[in-house]
């Protein structure tokens, strides 16, 4: 199903343009110079493909306000659908407003979030589930100044529902409206800035990293910032704010831009060590600006051969809103390879094979991907590396943002790891990886949707912000690198064990969530939440929900447990290895400042 055509809202991926609007329109929107460059710039862009609508000044309000209704009824509750949509604004002042729905992308094409200002709202709340925002995932907004009427931004959302390079002219709001039971289970923000006050409201956790706000108020179970300006002072556990003053190494995600000329490129943002605060508000961003023409542009249907000639020759590669069946890997050979998808793009293992592939190289991006098992037996979706290495990329790290991975819930399918991290340095910048506790019929279920780990690291020096594994069956994350560093881990077991003899190994009932090998010597994380709930009324324990080394070199900062089962459902009987209270039977919570070297402080 896809929303209709017919109306010509610029939406060729950018050729439609002029010809979007009624005739009318269109003569009174190109009556002035500014109009005509508006037109210009978007005639300029090559052919996105039918999931990328690009706005200009020149449409009328009301034209792209009627296309934006379109893709939201399509979209607001499509939660396992095939319909994927980025929503692209050349720089401008636009009267709209803009409810964004699943596999929704709200981007802004200038230099600066500045340049392209909503007079308006970007929306992101949870009507369509009763006011429940625990599943608002798979959609994102970046790179644009909204300056809501009212006063008050609502951006009422779960995992994978990041906001990044903007600008809000207000307060913001992170749960949803009335009427409802106005949960939320966020979240992620980063490089950006709310000139009011953010109130978390219902959010069970959420990250702030390098940000800029007037204030902020709330805090439920695990909020962490990192390098951000206006944040509360460190307080744990009630009010639960975890604080990291300085941001130790990241670049920002890359981002698409137009310029005056109507040349398209690609900003890769310069890394940065010892940071806080946005990249753009003092000036641009600094980054390599990469002309889109040295990209491949790949729309759904292309195969794995097609795509990765391009890679082997030498280009980029820009993943159009789709989903693209593989029956084989993408390879990325060459450093500084930038791969980024619009529109929630959605690569599928059709063949027990892995998606993407990358080499030891340095620099390489990879960004705004959802990886999906669509067969059984794939035994890893992403690698970055191959073995473990002796070469480092401290100064040229390979980054991931914003990617996914889901395993059932659309269609049935198995991996054995979700993302493995083999490369020393790399950075991962929100990740949610997910086996799937609900969806579609007949694809979820203890051994339809089968995946042992979601994130398994065997490099060194690897830096996680954001990094969301949920319901694996073993344990979720694995590391087992020297030197790691998380700034901000949200988990929940797997809801669907059948019995507790189906969730053993050796003496030991269930798995911890998170488990630092026993070899590893060095390796901190701050703000960590693992909850429970075993839906089968099986009485299902684990025995801890994190497993470390006991060394002077391996620290967890802030750290909890929750147990959301009812009476007889089980629970989580130690926090860290065998230290903390237990969460069982009934809802609860468990809170450790700190775990050093096999001390707790509670």
């Amino acid at each position: 199903m896809s929303v209709a055509p017919n109306r010509r809202t610029i939406l060729r991926g950018s050729a439609a343009l002029a010809a979007a609007l009624p005739l009318a329109g269109a003569v009174s929107a190109l009556s002035t110079g500014t109009a005509v460059a508006d037109s210009a710039r978007a005639a300029a862009l090559p052919d996105l493909g039918p999931g990328v609508l690009v706005f200009d000044p020149s449409m009328g309000d009301a034209a792209i306000q009627a296309r934006l209704d379109d893709v939201f009824r399509t979209q607001q509750s499509n939660q396992f659908g095939g319909e994927r949509y980025a929503l692209a604004f050349l720089p401008g002042t636009y009267n709209v407003e803009i409810n964004v729905g699943f596999y929704t992308h709200v981007l802004g094409l200038g230099q600066s979030p500045d340049d392209v200002v909503i007079n308006g709202h970007v929306t992101v709340d949870a009507q369509w589930l009763g006011g429940n925002g625990t599943q608002n995932f798979w959609r994102a907004a970046e790179n644009l100044c909204i300056v809501p009427p009212d006063g008050l931004e609502r951006w009422a959302v779960a995992q994978a529902g990041p906001m990044r390079r903007t600008h809000v002219k207000g307060d913001l709001t992170l749960w949803p409206s009335p009427p409802g039971n106005r949960w939320s289970s966020g979240g992620f923000l980063a490089d950006s800035v709310v000139d009011g006050q953010v109130d978390s409201g219902s959010q069970q956790q959420w990250l702030s990293r390098n940000d800029r706000f007037g204030s902020w108020t709330g805090s439920n179970w695990n909020m962490v910032f990192v390098g951000t300006q206006g944040a509360p002072a460190q307080h744990f556990p009630n009010p639960a704010w975890t604080v990291v003053d300085r941001t130790p190494t990241v670049r920002e995600k890359p981002f698409l831009t137009v310029g005056r000329d109507g040349s398209a490129r690609v900003l890769v943002p310069a890394l940065r060590a010892d940071s806080a605060g946005p990249t753009w508000t003092s000036g641009p961003t600094e980054g390599a600006a990469v002309p889109l023409s040295r990209f491949h542009i790949a729309r759904p249907g292309e195969s794995a051969e097609t795509i990765n000639r391009a890679l082997d020759r030498g280009q980029h590669l820009l993943l159009t809103p789709g989903v693209y069946p593989l029956a084989a890997p993408l390879r990325v050979r060459r450093p500084g390879t930038v791969m980024l998808g619009l529109g929630l793009a959605t690569l599928q293992a059709t063949q027990g094979n892995s998606l993407i592939e990358v080499a030891d190289v340095g620099g390489v991006t990879i960004a705004g991907v959802l990886l999906e098992a669509a067969s059984a037996g794939s035994p890893v979706l992403l690698r970055v590396g191959d073995g473990r290495s002796r070469k480092r990329h401290f100064a040229d790290p390979a980054a991931l943002f914003d990617v996914y991975a889901r395993i059932g819930g659309a269609v049935p399918g198995s991996a054995t790891v979700s993302v493995q991290i083999d490369s020393n340095d790399v950075i991962c910048d929100n990740l949610w990886l997910w086996r799937a506790d609900h969806g579609n019929d007949g694809s979820v279920g203890w051994a339809v949707n089968a995946a042992d780990t979601g994130f398994l690291v065997n490099g060194d020096g690897v830096t996680a912000y954001g990094l969301a594994v949920e319901h694996y069956q073993k344990y979720e994350v694995l590391w087992q690198g020297n030197h790691g560093r998380t700034y901000f881990f949200q988990n929940e077991h797997p809801y669907d064990v059948p019995t507790q003899s189906a969730w053993v190994h050796g003496g030991t009932r269930g798995y911890a969530a998170y488990k630092v090998a026993d070899p590893v010597t060095d390796h901190q994380a701050w703000g960590l939440g693992s909850y429970c709930f075993f839906d089968l009324q099986a009485d299902i324990y684990t025995d801890r929900a994190y497993e470390v080394p006991d060394r002077p070199g391996v620290v967890l900062t802030d750290l909890m447990t929750v147990c959301l089962n009812g009476p007889g459902g089980g629970g989580i009987l130690c926090c860290v290895n065998d230290s903390g209270d237990p969460v069982q039977n009934g809802f609860g919570t468990f809170n450790m400042k700190l775990y050093r070297d096999g001390v707790p402080t509670v």
